[in-house]
């Protein structure tokens, strides 16, 4: 028997709108050969934030060294580091006048420091082409190497994100080569090494996880020093990825918030539509002022 994946409710259903500032960031990154997470991992969030204005910098290439089964961005052969990526972001980012730049990548397992050298590159470059710039990093588990993380840790980010994406019992078939504890201990060592620096990390739910993992891994998130959250619904990229278990209701979404603003995260953003970057530097402004 043939299980059809549930029916996607209307609150899914979003606009794609592509005016001019959509068209010119479409532009710098193919006139600079530069790669967006919105575009390679297919973000339903694409046009809204390309539109306003914002977009997420994908370093290191467009091809990942592991292959989990929710990720729509392409499993291969890793490309060369670009030695020019880091000043080819920063001119894309000045030329764009962001005020708030998110920095991610692919995970590259066959670099002895797993880009870390690379993303302090491009947060350097940041802060001198556009030093009222914000730098958030969105980083990989750097297989748990914190040595690697004192790299980008020196380089003084505005954020540092790392998502757990799933609860313990699911990485297994949705993170394979990815540890849950190692991606606890990551954020844990980021929060020690400079607690100015606020640590955030995400969950994508639908999955099949049950509402009392959530909570628990929320709760594991506070005692690793995680000060924002973000919490998404899974969208299946292809046939060939892991099916969506459920659509979470939007009231859901809201009680969730409530939880995790109760247990002490500084700001939760939660919806079908969130992800770790949407609306990035609304919740890093309303994280501060909630600190104010």
């Amino acid at each position: 028997m043939i299980t059809r994946p549930p029916r996607k409710p209307d609150w899914l259903k979003v606009r794609f709108p592509a005016g001019p500032n959509y068209a010119r960031i479409d532009r710098l990154h193919r006139e600079q050969g530069l790669h967006s997470v919105c575009r390679s991992a297919a973000c339903p969030n694409q046009g809204e934030c390309w539109e306003q204005g914002t977009a997420t910098f994908m370093i290191l290439g467009n091809h990942c060294s592991r292959d989990c089964r929710f990720c729509n961005v392409a499993h291969a052969s890793p490309l060369a580091v670009d030695p020019q990526e880091a000043d080819k972001v920063a001119r894309a980012i000045a030329e764009l006048g962001l005020s708030h730049a998110v920095i991610t990548s692919v995970t590259r397992d066959d670099l002895a420091d797993g880009g870390a050298s690379q993303f302090a590159a491009v947060t350097l470059a940041i802060h001198t082409f556009c030093p009222e710039c914000r730098v958030e990093l969105l980083i990989p588990d750097l297989q748990g190497n914190h040595d690697a993380l004192k790299i980008i840790m020196a380089t003084a980010p505005e954020v540092l994100g790392h998502n757990l994406e799933t609860v313990p019992r699911l990485y297994p078939v949705a993170r394979a080569g990815a540890d849950y504890q190692r991606s606890l201990k990551l954020l844990a060592a980021g929060a020690e090494m400079f607690p100015n620096i606020p640590t955030k990390s995400g969950l994508m739910l639908g999955m099949g996880e049950t509402l009392a993992e959530v909570l628990a891994v929320m709760k594991d998130l506070q005692l690793a020093g995680c000060a924002m959250l973000t919490l998404g619904q899974y969208l299946q990229p292809t046939h060939n990825h892991l099916p969506v278990a459920r659509y979470v209701d939007p009231d859901e979404f809201r009680d969730l918030r409530q939880a995790g603003l109760q247990l002490g995260f500084a700001h939760v953003e939660a919806g079908p539509l969130v992800r770790s970057s949407y609306h990035a530097a609304e919740q890093f402004e309303g994280d501060h002022h909630d600190q104010s």
